[in-house]
């Protein structure tokens, strides 16, 4: 039999809980130093503690959801009964990890019939505990978010990142030689759920990045939405756009007209 039905609520208090515990944990691993393997490319980092964490993670919530799927970066992938997948990102960021820079971060999300309900990103280093749920705002720390009111595409800040593969990153570098001109700065952070809730947290004015997969941005992209974002991604070449309501129709040819996706 499956579990009962739950509230986006209480599947963002367990995972508000759950993250909360493996913030504490990556603070400790962070000071030890790990060495890093790699994956699909010579940038494209994974360790021990990734694969520690989402082990974790998966552990604690089947203690309390024992019916629930799961999706996880590091290899899990369990259908489940209950409606329910859990889809998690151990350490979104994990080049930051090993050289212990700011912007590593842990994305948990919970999808109910396939929509993103809940969602909870966790920045250790910064002590953010960022969550969402569906149509009911975001916060961090228990504070509510809510995204700056950037109106001027030329004074606004703007996160983007790079793919692992060697083509991907030459093609987003060389269109930061039409967008860089026309915004105040770019930001890059290293970790797509920290660069989506630095948009709901009024960090930068918005964020963009093809390449990304679903454990990336599950998380992070209902935060933004939820503190007042306008989430897209309007090209078949997944490209991921979180910006203030005010710059985003701006940002969108910028990008059309940078070449980064036919």
């Amino acid at each position: 039999m499956s579990e009962p039905a739950a509230t986006p609520f209480e599947l963002r208090d367990l995972a508000a809980e759950v993250g909360s515990e493996i913030n504490d944990f990556l603070l400790v691993e962070v000071r030890r130093g790990h060495a890093a393997e790699t994956k699909s490319s010579a940038s494209d980092f994974v360790t021990a503690v990734d694969r520690a964490c989402e082990t974790r993670i998966v552990e604690a919530i089947t203690a309390t959801r024992p019916d629930d799927g799961f999706k996880g970066e590091e290899g899990t992938d369990a259908p489940g009964i209950s409606g329910v997948r859990w889809i998690i990102d151990p350490i979104d960021g994990t080049a930051n990890f090993v050289f212990a820079h700011p912007g590593f971060s842990v994305s948990i999300a919970a999808e109910v019939d396939g929509v993103v309900v809940a969602g909870v990103v966790a920045d250790p280093m910064n002590r953010h505990l960022f969550d969402a749920v569906l149509g009911a705002g975001a916060r961090c720390n228990g504070e509510t978010l809510q995204v700056r009111p950037a109106t001027d595409i030329t004074r606004s800040l703007v996160a983007t990142g790079f793919g692992y593969q060697p083509d991907r990153r030459r093609r987003q570098a060389h269109a930061l030689m039409t967008i860089l001109p026309e915004i105040a700065d770019i930001r890059r952070m290293g970790s797509a759920a920290t660069d989506l809730c630095g948009v709901a947290l009024g960090r930068v004015d918005a964020y963009y990045e093809t390449g990304l997969n679903e454990w990336d941005l599950a998380a992070g992209a209902l935060i933004a939405a939820e503190a007042g974002a306008v989430v897209k991604m309007p090209a078949p070449d997944d490209l991921m756009v979180a910006a203030a309501p005010g710059i985003i129709d701006d940002l969108l040819a910028l990008i059309g007209r940078s070449g980064l996706i036919d």
